[in-house]
């Protein structure tokens, strides 16, 4: 319509227009032509302005005043007094800090007084070093004790008894603040009210984060033991799920053995991950997981979760209540599942005996899969793909011999349920969004959480006072429970090599 590139004489058009020869068609090419020549202006403007905002901010292009800038932005006051201090220029005054409290004033404030002196060493021959006020539950009440530190002729002071260095709170406010952060699973801010309300402890979101971290960093050295026993532990029970760390979707893993726990948060769920954890080329022992591509023939010798499988066939019996095929083969399924239970809690089966039990139910469960392991066409329904695609999944795991190694082997578990139950506070705190900001605190949870759950499942008597007691004697010993395993560990390691050599030597 029109020709392109039209001349834009006005005076030519005033004067068609009063003769009256001024066509529409005319008209409408020079508003197209001139609608293109706009926009071609306004894109080379902008060009021009991001160009130039590189070296004069106050020409950056300004976007349009109709359109919301911002749906996130913050609409307090606080929020709009900040946006309008850096429109000025002009730096937030921030309120002076009253400093650190002097060590004096604390001690001064001390409700109860001690004097800590070298083990072994006659007072008379200490002198006083240093004066220090802490924190301490007295009676499940905190008191801000001061202690005066006495050092021996040779000038070593001595430790505190149960506090960590250069810690103002005594280990056991530092386990409470753990436990109802980690294993109860409050909030920082609810674990202060918690422990002011109850023991008077005053103690701010900033001073409990402080101290989580300082406990994470005390037992950074148990956290690498419980891994290193891990690797050589006889059976692991293993479970991962989603976790974020920011604004980044990652996992978080739970291994447990028969004494230990460790928890990984804000991990990748690959195989590196897992290498890191049960080295391919050291760990020796039996994998319980669920059919996760991960632990794909990734163990000599693997059980996978009956739980998961039989989840899947019950989810079908129930969804299609009509359909007898699939009640059928939930039935069969578990009573095949019920029937290798018994067997591998039979106590007078031997070796042999549980072997030729396997195969009976190899065979049973073979004959049940055989009708049902067949492709299915793209006309079949959403169910008959997922029964079928389950029976795919069964016999894979069948022919892997991964479905009944729980009973050549009794003290495995056919599920692998013990670590659905330890991650579940975790999965908890990931529903109310209280996960972790920063690869640090990540790390924080993992070392606390394996430390405290390992506790759980070694100690008979799992309280506040055992506990403390127990971590005391590890600050005072220099050694901890673990690591006290770990020893007796490498020992065995040291002895069944020995032991093997002298066999092959001798042969």
């Amino acid at each position: 319509m029109g020709t392109p590139n039209l001349v834009l004489d006005l005076a030519r058009i005033r004067s068609d227009a009063h003769n009256g020869t001024l066509s529409v068609d005319y008209l409408i090419d020079i508003i197209e032509q001139q609608q293109h020549r706009i926009k071609r202006l306004e894109a080379d403007k902008r060009q021009l302005a991001e160009r130039l905002a590189k070296y004069e901010p106050e020409a950056a292009p300004r976007p349009d005043t109709n359109e919301p800038q911002n749906r996130n932005a913050s609409y307090s006051v606080e929020a709009e007094e900040k946006r309008r201090q850096q429109r000025s220029g002009r730096r937030r005054r921030r309120e002076k800090s009253p400093g650190r409290t002097p060590t004096e004033q604390k001690f001064a404030a001390a409700q109860k007084y001690e004097d800590v002196y070298p083990d072994g060493v006659e007072p008379a021959t200490c002198h006083l070093v240093r004066e220090r006020a802490v924190w301490r539950f007295i009676a499940n009440k905190a008191v801000r004790v001061g202690y005066r530190i006495y050092a021996g002729p040779d000038g070593k002071e001595p430790p505190i008894p149960g506090v960590t260095p250069r810690c103002e709170y005594g280990i056991e406010i530092l386990v409470v603040l753990a436990f109802l952060v980690y294993v109860v699973g409050m909030s920082i801010d609810k674990a202060c009210v918690i422990m002011c309300f109850f023991c008077e402890l005053p103690l701010a979101k900033s001073q409990a984060d402080a101290l989580l971290r300082q406990l994470a960093q005390h037992w950074e050295v148990e956290y690498e033991t419980l891994c290193d026993m891990l690797v050589h532990a006889a059976v692991v029970y293993m479970d991962e799920t989603g976790w974020k760390v920011g604004n980044e979707k990652c996992s978080m893993w739970t291994f447990a053995s028969q004494l230990h726990r460790v928890f990984l948060f804000g991990c990748h769920k690959d195989d590196a991950t897992l290498d890191a954890m049960l080295p391919p080329d050291k760990f020796d022992g039996i994998g319980v997981s669920d059919n996760a591509k991960v632990y794909y023939q990734r163990f000599t010798r693997g059980q996978k979760c009956w739980a998961h499988l039989l989840r899947k066939a019950i989810k079908l019996a129930l969804e299609y209540p009509d359909n007898t095929k699939y009640q059928g083969f939930l039935d069969a399924l578990l009573q095949i599942y019920y029937d290798a239970k018994r067997v591998a809690a039979d106590k007078r089966l031997g070796e042999e005996g549980r072997k030729q039990k396997v195969v009976d139910l190899v065979d049973r469960l073979a004959r049940l899969l055989l009708p049902h392991m067949e492709a299915t066409d793209g006309n079949a329904t959403v169910a008959e793909q997922e029964f079928t695609a389950l029976a795919n999944e069964i016999g894979t795991l069948l022919m892997a011999e991964e479905l009944f190694t729980f009973v050549l082997h009794p003290e495995v578990d056919p599920t692998n349920n013990l670590t659905e139950r330890e991650e579940r506070p975790s999965t908890q705190d990931r529903k109310a969004g209280r996960t972790n900001k920063t690869t640090k605190g990540a790390r924080r949870r993992s070392v606390i959480m394996s430390v405290l759950h390992s506790l759980r499942v070694n100690m008979e008597d799992f309280k506040l006072v055992s506990v403390v007691k127990e971590i005391e004697k590890w600050m005072k010993e220099g050694i901890s429970l673990f690591t006290k395993q770990w020893e007796e560990m490498q020992e065995r390691l040291r002895a069944k090599a020995a032991a093997e050599a002298a066999t092959a030597n001798t042969v």
